[in-house]
C-alpha cells in the first residue's frame, strides 16, 4: 500500500498527507473553511511567476536565500509574523490571495521515491475533509467526482506554473542577476534604521549592464516584466514594517553595516 511523505519532509502549511482514494473516502466530503487559521504565523509564501503581477500589488516580493532560490511574497518581516491575518484567522485587508494558499489542504505529492508519478493528497488535519453531513462530494461511486477533477486541475495547473517558475529563477542565475538582498527602513523617532536581509534580488545595476540579445529575450520571453514587477514591489515591505510597527511587533533595530 502506497505511504504518504514522512512528516519532516512536509511542504509548508500541511502537517500530514493522505492520498485520496475511493476504497477509503468514497463518502467523503471537502467543505469551506470558516478560517485560515493555518496561515498562523506564516511569514513567507512560496509564489509562481504568473502571479507576479498580482501579488506585487499587495505584497513585497523576494527571492529565498537558498542554493535553488524560490520566490516568496512577505507578510511579515520577521519569522512568525503576518501582518495581513487578523486574531480569527482571516485576511484584514482585500488583497491577492496566493496559488499556494489556495491549494490547500490539497497537492499532489509523489507516493514512492521510485517514481514521478505524482498522486492527490489532502492535509486531514485542515478540516476542510472529511465523512461529513454537509460538503460537496468527492467522488460519484468509485469515479472522482467534478469537484475532484476540479481540484486536480488546479493542482495540475500549480505544478506547471511551479515548473515555469523554477525555469524562471536559472534564467535569473545563469545571467547571475540576483544577489544578496538588503532594504534599509529608517523608523521615526529612532537614530538606526531597521536592517532587512536574509533574501535574494534582483541586482538592478547588472540588469542595466545587459545589452543587445540579452535584453530582447528577457523582454521577448516575458522574464522581464517579471523582473520589474518584483523590484516594484521591494518598496511595499515599508508597509508591511509600518503596519509591524502598529501592531506592536517590531523587530530589534541593527546598524547598518560598515566597510
Amino acid at each position: 500500500m502506497a505511504t504518504a511523505p514522512q512528516a519532516a519532509n512536509l511542504p509548508l502549511l500541511y502537517k500530514d498527507l493522505v492520498p485520496l482514494n475511493s476504497n477509503e473516502h468514497a463518502t467523503w466530503k471537502s467543505r469551506l473553511l470558516e478560517n485560515a487559521k493555518f496561515m498562523d504565523g506564516q511569514h513567507a509564501i512560496p509564489l509562481t511567476i504568473e502571479e507576479f503581477v498580482a501579488a506585487s500589488r499587495n505584497y513585497p516580493i523576494i527571492f529565498s536565500a537558498s542554493e535553488t532560490p524560490v520566490p516568496l511574497i512577505l507578510m511579515g518581516l520577521n519569522e512568525g509574523v503576518n501582518t495581513f491575518m487578523n486574531d480569527e484567522g482571516q485576511f484584514d485587508r482585500p488583497v491577492y490571495v496566493p496559488a499556494y494558499i489556495r491549494r490547500y489542504p490539497f497537492m499532489l505529492a509523489k507516493l514512492r521515491p521510485d517514481t514521478d508519478e505524482l498522486s492527490l493528497c489532502f492535509d486531514p488535519t485542515s478540516g476542510a475533509v472529511g465523512d461529513y453531513e454537509e460538503g460537496t462530494p468527492l467522488f460519484d461511486g468509485t469515479d472522482p467526482s467534478e469537484n475532484t477533477k476540479a481540484i486536480l486541475k488546479f493542482c495540475e495547473d500549480f505544478e506547471n506554473a511551479g515548473a515555469q517558475t523554477h525555469a524562471f529563477v536559472e534564467e535569473l542565475q545563469k545571467l547571475d542577476l540576483l544577489m544578496d538582498g538588503e532594504v534599509s527602513i529608517q523608523q521615526e523617532g529612532l537614530e538606526k534604521p531597521y536592517i532587512y536581509r536574509g533574501f535574494k534580488m534582483v541586482d538592478e545595476s547588472k540588469l542595466r549592464e545587459l545589452r543587445g540579445d540579452a535584453v530582447r529575450k528577457l523582454n521577448q520571453n516575458g522574464i522581464l516584466a517579471l523582473i520589474h514587477a518584483h523590484l516594484f514591489s521591494l518598496q511595499l515591505m515599508r508597509e508591511v514594517f509600518a503596519v509591524q510597527v502598529a501592531q506592536g511587533k517590531v523587530p530589534q533595530v541593527t546598524e547598518l553595516p560598515t566597510g
